[in-house]
């Protein structure tokens, strides 16, 4: 068989091991291929198909990216509760010249 397979085909063999059951090392003999290969190609499948059953997941975020979005998160926070300070005093300047 020639060297490279075609996506298909690793998809193919990965749905003969994931979905049928079949085993690895016997596939490996029959189809005249590399054992740790045939492997890899189920767990590739294993993850495509763990994600497409769980499109979430992919939007997981790390620890430092979830410390970097609190500390934005925060600074934007105190940002704004300075402006309504401002706004409030600006606000009993305001009442104070009306009355």
């Amino acid at each position: 068989m020639e060297k490279h397979k075609t996506p298909e085909f690793r998809e193919y063999v990965a749905k003969l091991i994931v979905d049928d059951g079949r085993k690895a090392t016997q596939l490996a003999y029959e189809m005249e291929l590399n054992e740790k290969s045939i492997r890899r190609w189920a767990a590739d499948y294993r993850k495509k198909k763990e994600r497409l059953a769980n499109p979430d997941s992919e939007r997981l975020m790390s620890n430092s990216d979830l410390q970097k979005q609190l500390a934005d998160t925060e600074r934007r926070l105190k940002e704004r509760d300075e402006e309504v300070e401002i706004l409030k005093k600006a606000m009993r300047v305001f009442n104070k010249d009306q009355t």
